[in-house]
């Protein structure tokens, strides 16, 4: 995992997530990184990242088929 890409980052868990969950779905694998700090979570945002053989597809599909 050391050298996976990061194909989406947001402020929002939620929308994080969702992409996530897209992605996984259409068998990309994806994990969400929390890049917030600890104490507040007010700096900082949430990364979803795939290995970089699905990069490219992964986002064909974040920009083709998630809409917010």
């Amino acid at each position: 995992m050391a050298n996976w890409q990061k194909v989406y980052e947001t402020g929002s868990q939620i929308r994080a997530e969702i992409i996530r969950g897209v992605l996984n779905e259409r068998g990309i694998t994806a994990v969400v990184l929390n890049k917030k700090e600890s104490v507040y979570q007010i700096h900082g945002n949430y990364e979803v990242m795939t290995s970089p053989d699905e990069v490219v597809r992964a986002l064909q599909i974040i920009e083709h088929e998630v809409t917010f």
